[in-house]
């Protein structure tokens, strides 16, 4: 720090610094970061090195960021009756995964160009969130008892039509209501989900779609956005602006509370994404009504 010092001074006294620019200025890796006015995001992913991505639940666009400097731009224009809900990626990094939400379908597109690779439909309801695994995406509607698989071939695109997983077993269906909404891949024949309306946890059989539910002592009403990190589970609760930490038990019977992360910056958070010991997660300010106005943002908390 002293060195830096030094060497900054003495540029400044021969003429070699008049000013500070803002990117030299700002800090690295912000805490908040500014999304576009009226962007009202949901979804959020984590791509190659810095970068991430979020979705519009007003036009289906989709915003591209750093997460080091804060900067971004819309990467993909909205279009009206447009939705963009749960994001992922592919492993390889090139293809973003994004659920339509009313639309009964899911898109993907380039990471890095941007272009459209797909429309997929799926089924009539809400199309909620998605998890990318090496073999298909897994998606859940939240209108409807079904998740659907998207198998995908070596290289991450699409290999074949989605098989619809009807959901059984432990898991309890409240039409209406919003049901499943997170999900996350335990390992290559389990899937983990939350349905936000009753506040329970379930493992999925992938194969067969039966459910069975965590023991986790009723610790995750509002369920959102969920984000799997070896044995410890991380569900958004939106509605308490708080991110519950839970940690699994070997057998996956039960999950027990181990931490709460909050952020004064938290505004209605649904969804989050990890980078090394950090959650990002979008605020959505359910609480408020959208306006074309209105600042939306992504917020960093430490796990």
């Amino acid at each position: 720090m002293l060195r830096r010092t030094v060497v900054v001074t003495l540029a400044v006294l021969l003429g070699l610094v008049t000013a500070a620019s803002p990117a030299t200025a700002r800090k690295s890796f912000p805490e908040v970061i500014d999304l576009p006015a009226g962007f009202f995001p949901e979804g959020i992913a984590i791509g190659r090195g810095t970068t991430f991505f979020t979705g519009s639940l007003a036009d289906g666009a989709i915003y591209k960021g750093d997460l080091r400097t804060g900067d971004g731009a819309v990467f993909v224009e909205g279009q009206p009756g447009t939705r963009a809900v749960g994001l992922d990626i592919d492993r390889r990094g090139k293809r973003l995964y994004v659920a339509g939400g009313p639309s009964g379908g899911a898109k993907i597109y380039d990471t890095r160009k941007g272009s459209l690779l797909a429309d997929i439909p799926l089924g009539d309801g809400f199309i909620n969130d998605v998890i990318v695994t090496r073999r298909a995406a897994y998606f859940t509607n939240s209108f409807a008892p079904e998740l659907y698989e998207v198998p995908l071939d070596r290289r991450g695109g699409v290999a074949g039509p989605a098989r619809t997983i009807p959901l059984s077993g432990d898991f309890e269906f409240i039409p209406g209501a919003f049901n499943a909404n997170g999900i996350e891949s335990i390992n290559r024949h389990t899937l983990v989900i939350v349905n936000s309306d009753v506040g329970a946890l379930y493992t999925v059989d992938i194969e067969t779609g039966a459910a069975h539910q965590i023991d986790t002592g009723g610790e995750v009403i509002n369920g959102d956005g969920l984000v799997l990190v070896g044995k410890t589970l991380y569900a958004v609760i939106g509605g308490l602006n708080q991110i519950t930490e839970l940690r699994l038990s070997a057998d996956l019977e039960r999950a027990k509370v181990t931490d709460v992360l909050t952020n004064d910056n938290f505004d209605v958070p649904t969804t989050a994404a990890r980078q090394g010991r950090f959650l990002y997660a979008v605020n959505a300010k359910f609480s408020t009504p959208p306006t074309p106005t209105k600042p939306y943002e992504v917020v960093r908390v430490r796990r």
